[in-house]
């Protein structure tokens, strides 16, 4: 019967060649074939996909919830979910007729492809905006802050760690941009928000990796900043702030100290692995100086590590630095121990990115 609905209103030709038995049904059976093509494609049913949020902001937690369903409204079994664009701007988790999305910290657009069989495949997008919120108004957008406690305990100890492995490197195999005390600690910072496979370890030279987890909200330099990680003046974030200059790829120590930490103590038993102290020496040519707290070393025993780097001076490269707290307590001038009561020591500060309700 199916058949016989598509060939109503088909013209069958009614010239000479009819007398021809042969050409007659030619005709017919070619007509049939394009009668059936075209009510096969008019069968062909389209998926229906249900998504709650279109829009959501590239903050690294938003999600969208996803459903297909037939026209009937009835889940479906065997469908398929693949990016058609925008697969490293978010994860898709996807289970048959289900899936979410959540969102990375790049704004932009996703767009996903669905497919179940039967049915005519579906493409669904879902738009990323920036996310402008700066909770706590020190010019660190929130989509910057590792807000699980699973990523900050991942982000402090590679940081703790990278910066520790670069002392016991050779000295020709060390990253060339470390030449004082803030470039040891923008090389810590930045490696430790990368992607930590073995191209990137070879890279850097380094011959073991510690057993940590991956900092999972994002990675160096997939955010809605790029490259620029450090903010290099004052005030609260604002969606300017992405491309007028407001944040660089260098900052010096104290650029690291005013805009892209917080003051946590001038009692060095507040630290934890990953914070910096810092120094004012008024009489150096470059007064600010900061050190990195790594509590225990990962390359061997003992705990209240340091590491900083001297950074050049009369005329000489400078060298990394591996102390004790209880010795750098003890050292002969005590401008450069960090003890309340030396006014040089300013204190203990840690990452905005770090930073926590109160």
């Amino acid at each position: 019967m199916a058949i016989i609905r598509c060939l109503r209103g088909v013209a069958l030709p009614c010239h000479a060649s009819l007398r021809c038995p042969a050409v007659v049904l030619g005709s017919i059976l070619s007509l049939l074939s394009i009668s059936l093509t075209d009510c096969t494609r008019s069968r062909t049913r389209t998926l229906s996909v249900a998504v709650d949020q279109s829009v959501l902001p590239a903050n690294g937690y938003a999600e969208a919830q996803l459903r297909v369903k037939d026209s009937g409204g009835r889940p479906l079994a065997n469908v398929t979910w693949r990016f058609l664009s925008g697969s490293n701007l978010a994860d898709l988790e996807a289970a048959n007729s289900e899936a979410r999305l959540r969102t990375g910290v790049t704004p932009g657009t996703v767009s996903l492809v669905v497919a179940a069989p039967g049915f005519r495949p579906a493409i669904v997008e879902v738009r990323l905006g920036l996310d402008s919120t700066d909770e706590f108004g020190d010019g660190t957008p929130d989509f910057l802050r590792l807000r699980s406690e699973d990523d900050r305990f991942a982000f402090r100890h590679w940081f703790a760690f990278l910066a520790e492995s670069l002392y016991f490197q050779k000295i020709g195999e060390r990253p060339p941009e470390v030449t004082d005390c803030a470039a040891l600690i923008r090389f810590a910072y930045r490696e430790a928000l990368s992607k930590h496979d073995a191209l990137w370890a070879n890279r850097w030279n380094l011959a073991q990796l510690p057993g940590l987890p991956p900092i999972r909200k994002y990675e160096y330099p997939h955010t809605a900043l790029g490259a620029g990680l450090f903010r290099t003046r004052p005030g609260a974030f604002a969606p300017d702030d992405v491309s007028d200059g407001a944040f660089a790829e260098f900052a010096d120590a104290e650029s690291l100290r005013i805009y892209n930490t917080y003051f946590v103590s001038r009692d060095l038993s507040a630290a934890r692995p990953g914070d910096l102290l810092f120094f004012r020496q008024a009489e150096h040519r470059m007064p600010f100086h900061t050190m990195i707290y790594l509590g225990e070393s990962h390359f061997g025993p003992g705990s209240g590590w340091l590491i900083y780097h001297t950074g050049p001076a009369d005329g000489r490269a400078g060298e990394i630095r591996r102390v004790t707290v209880s010795e750098l307590q003890r050292h002969p001038e005590f401008r450069w121990r960090p003890l309340p009561q030396n006014p040089a020591f300013l204190g203990v500060y840690r990452w905005n990115i770090l930073r926590e309700e109160e």
